[in-house]
């Protein structure tokens, strides 16, 4: 008995059009879809050209080349092992673990509570129907929330994170968000003396990322200062 084997013959190459290169984020970010899809990977026409990089043949070294890739020694560099959400406010890049958040919302204008002004409690901030605790992170931290501005050449991004901490759910507003870093946790160094005494005890350390100096906050400790505010 002969079996015969159909094989399906590559897709074509594909001519990808790389705006992300020339109007998205890593271009001049003029693409007029930023404002909606935040990052060039959240766009259809990035999934798209995605597609169609992988769907383009095959060439014949292909395999050679990544079997003498994964034949070399495993790198001494230290390994990734943590991961945090960076977002800045006022002039401060500041970081706390993606275990903490829900998701990102739109920038929202919190509803004061009556005969609630304590120092941190902006008031409360509905989020697709939902009404969230909106906690000014910059006063419980001694920033001033209105120094600093956005990088040259970058948009800025206002955005709502919502995180929950032992069961209560908090909105926190941020000036801009940079997005999620990966690090490894032996790369922490301790804050430097020039950071002031009202931030500096809520961090765990301070974490070098691309041009951005992130101080990365004890999530234990913002946690319970948080819980603490609603009382």
């Amino acid at each position: 008995m002969t079996t015969t084997i159909i094989t399906q013959a590559p897709l074509p190459l594909r001519d990808i059009d790389d705006c992300w290169n020339r109007i998205g984020v890593a271009g001049d970010q003029s693409c007029d879809k930023l404002a909606q899809f935040i990052h060039c990977r959240n766009c259809g026409v990035y999934a798209t050209a995605a597609q169609g990089n992988l769907q383009r043949p095959v060439g014949a070294g292909y395999q050679k080349e990544w079997a003498e890739h994964f034949r070399q020694p495993v790198s001494d560099s230290a390994t990734l092992d943590t991961s945090a959400l960076v977002f800045r406010i006022g002039r401060e890049w500041l970081a706390l673990p993606t275990t903490l958040f829900v998701s990102v919302a739109p920038q929202a204008a919190p509803h004061r509570l009556p005969h609630r002004n304590g120092r941190g409690l902006a008031g409360i901030v509905n989020v697709g129907g939902t009404l969230y605790p909106c906690m000014a992170l910059a006063d419980l931290l001694g920033i001033d929330a209105e120094d600093g501005a956005a990088a040259t050449g970058r948009h800025t991004f206002a955005r709502l994170l919502l995180l929950q901490w032992e069961g209560q759910a908090y909105a926190l507003p941020v000036a801009d968000l940079h997005g999620i870093v990966r690090y490894a946790a032996s790369a922490v160094r301790p804050p430097a003396a020039t950071i002031n005494k009202g931030l500096t005890r809520f961090l765990s350390g301070v974490v070098t990322h691309q041009d951005l100096h992130i101080g990365c906050l004890d999530a234990t400790l913002i946690g319970y200062q948080l819980a603490r505010t609603l009382r």
